[in-house]
């Protein structure tokens, strides 16, 4: 497995070394039970993933009932690693998503929830530190999972005022402290926009905060909207992307062509995701499909090695409910894409450009 250092880490801590292969975790605790998804992080390890990415709100989609097991699932694991082996992300959600049994609705990304929610993490996964910090989506008004415009009037409250929101810079002094403190080596976003990124790199910049080192983006066949503007920023500010949902909720499999009820997190859980409920999806996922068809590879292994291997992707996070998917989906690492097929895939891309932002 090929090894990548994330971003900048070695500006707060020794660098980070990942693989470029990034376990998820958000069926942990819902679809996979404990068993199985040791089994999973046991198999991962084998093929040489030391990068793991998990949240306190997994399993996804999130439910009171739900919250907060797969970090514990983990940490039931982990304790019995060697911790200086791996590199642990987890994430702090933040407002906006109506998750109000999250911290009892303490949701604003002020000194006191942050610290507190890493705290938590901490407990749960039974370690002393985690390597990579991310909030999990701004505290601002940003268009999240499936939108795709700003909306200037949830700017505006109930009562007519507008919003307040926690700065970006104290966000940063807080995540500074936890660094200082040995809690956390370094911090990422997710779920964030261009002017997000830059406004977190420019206090640290100009206060020496703590540099960005990761941004965790949906990124497949189907969104490429990381390509423009977002990669430049990547690259010439040193962040790197990690790349989620590769597969597209499992859209780029090819197994709702066939069976648009196939058994898959699309029609277990209804309506959960709208990003892929867009008209041009389907036909897109059917030129994709033809397409790896024609090339002898099956659509799982175009889709995969298409992100695997994407200049801009640092490292690619990956989920399976099954073993046999998850040997799949390692496997499809060693598939390499030619010229003349990328080229194939850039033709079907600006024939259904970005059907599912």
């Amino acid at each position: 497995m090929d090894l990548i250092r994330l971003g900048q880490s070695h500006l707060n801590a020794p660098d980070l070394i990942v693989s470029k292969i990034c376990l998820g975790t958000m069926t942990f605790g819902d679809q996979n039970n404990q068993d199985e998804a040791h089994q999973q992080l046991d198999y991962a390890v084998a093929q040489g993933i030391n990068f793991i990415d998990t949240a306190e709100m997994y399993p996804v989609p999130p439910k009171a009932e739900t919250y907060t097991r797969t970090e514990t699932i983990i940490g039931h694991w982990l304790k019995n690693q060697a911790r200086d082996k791996l590199i642990i992300g987890s994430k702090i959600s933040g407002p906006r998503r109506g998750l109000g049994w999250i911290r009892n609705n303490e949701f604003s990304l002020d000194r006191a929830t942050i610290r507190n929610a890493l705290h938590d993490s901490l407990t749960r996964l039974q370690t002393d530190y985690i390597d990579l910090y991310q909030i999990h989506w701004p505290e601002r008004n940003v268009p999240l999972f499936g939108q795709y415009q700003f909306d200037v009037a949830n700017e505006i409250d109930v009562n007519g005022n507008e919003k307040q929101w926690i700065s970006i810079q104290n966000q940063l002094e807080t995540l500074a402290e936890l660094i200082k403190e040995g809690k956390i080596r370094a911090i990422g976003l997710s779920n964030e926009q261009p002017w997000g990124v830059m406004e977190f790199l420019r206090p640290s910049k100009q206060y020496g905060l703590p540099h960005i080192t990761t941004l965790q983006n949906a990124y497949n066949l189907l969104n490429r909207n990381i390509d423009f503007g977002m990669s430049e920023i990547c690259y010439r500010e040193k962040v790197s992307l990690l790349a989620y949902s590769p597969l597209a909720f499992g859209h780029l499999s090819g197994k709702y062509i066939a069976n648009p009820q196939a058994v898959g997190r699309v029609t277990m859980f209804k309506g959960y995701a709208q990003r892929y409920t867009k008209p041009n999806v389907i036909s897109a996922c059917q030129a994709y499909a033809q397409l790896a068809q024609t090339c002898g590879f099956s659509p799982t292994e175009l889709a995969l090695s298409f992100v695997y291997h994407r200049w801009c992707v640092g490292s690619t996070i990956i989920g399976a409910t099954s073993m046999a998917q998850l040997q799949q989906n390692i496997a499809a690492y060693q598939v390499k894409l030619t010229p003349d097929i990328l080229k194939e895939i850039d033709a079907i891309h600006l024939r259904y450009t970005n059907p599912a932002p």
